[in-house]
């Protein structure tokens, strides 16, 4: 067992490693956190978004996911004290260097989105202490729907950056498709709804029957059965490639460690489990916080299954 364990984590074509794949669950969940949240705060909410528990969670979850995540990413290479160079000079035909453009960009719209959300706290917490503050909340107040929708483009563009990062690696067949963005961009909102739900509720005490928390749970539901259709289409389209597309189907899913960590791990207990659960219980149940505990948890174990298995599985078979 240990041999076969050593053997998956470690081997000649790996070049990417569970760290990056913490990488990639952290900014997907930000961004997914985020395209949630704006639309409830639009469409669900009512009365000031400031006091909703699912809006407070996001707005520590979304910037501790891309910050967090671009630390791992800097410590993680091979020179971190260099890692500012990308972030000054850009290469127009580095997918890395244009996604860390993103991810700075997207840092800055979201801070002044939170800020316009908790303007009135952030005030009086100043007192007029820093009147460049004031002056400054004044005139991006004036742009917040400008603000709101472009951060939700650069939210969708994040989340599907993830996928498209590890597509452009032509020599692995198995990263190399362009359904990749997709699911990733599916499993961002998976894990977004999961981490809000438990923070907000656990962390916010928001109420398990409000009208946000409601809303979540009805649209968790389908997002997991599109991902499920997209996981079918992505392995569907590689199997009847043929040649290493194919095989690299049956090298990850086929048997082996890796194929128990999808079929039971990612599938099982990441989603199925957590839709089933969601279908068998009565709604007393699906709003107790033990239950939402337990599901946005498994919920949150299996995105991060999942990317660690299309890192690691996607890595094992070359052109």
């Amino acid at each position: 067992m240990m041999t076969t364990f050593a053997d998956a984590f470690y081997f000649d074509s790996l070049v990417w490693d569970w760290i990056i794949a913490i990488y990639l669950f952290l900014a997907g969940m930000s961004a997914g956190a985020v395209m949630i949240s704006i639309y409830l705060k639009r469409k669900v909410i009512q009365g000031h978004p400031s006091t909703n528990g699912i809006i407070k969670a996001t707005a520590i979850l979304a910037p501790f996911g891309i910050i967090a995540g671009l630390v791992i990413l800097i410590f993680h290479l091979t020179k971190p004290w260099s890692f500012w160079k990308i972030m000054v000079f850009y290469n127009t035909s580095s997918v890395m260097s244009m996604g860390v453009m993103l991810f700075q960009i997207y840092m800055v719209v979201l801070f002044a989105w939170i800020a316009i959300i908790f303007k009135d706290d952030l005030l009086k917490l100043l007192n007029g202490r820093l009147p460049i503050v004031d002056k400054a909340m004044g005139i991006i107040s004036k742009y917040e729907n400008s603000i709101e929708l472009f951060l939700g483009f650069l939210a969708v563009m994040l989340a599907a950056y993830t996928g498209f990062l590890l597509s452009v690696l032509k020599t692995y067949p198995l990263l190399n498709n362009p359904v990749l963005p997709i699911l990733f961009l599916f499993s961002s909102l998976s894990s977004g709804a999961a981490a809000c739900l438990l923070l907000g509720i656990i962390g916010f005490k928001e109420s398990a029957h409000s009208a946000s928390v409601k809303w979540i749970h009805k649209f968790e539901r389908p997002v997991v059965v599109f991902e499920l259709f997209v996981l079918f289409a992505f392995f569907s389209g590689l199997y009847f490639g043929g040649g290493q597309r194919e095989a690299a189907v049956m090298a990850a899913i086929g048997g082996g460690f890796w194929a128990s960590w999808f079929w039971y791990g990612v599938i099982g207990l990441g989603m199925l489990v957590p839709l089933g659960l969601n279908a068998v219980s009565s709604d007393g149940v699906k709003y107790n916080k033990a239950f939402i505990m337990l599901v946005t948890t498994l919920s949150l174990i299996g995105v991060l299954m999942l990317r660690t298995f299309i890192l690691y599985a996607g890595q094992m078979t070359l052109i």
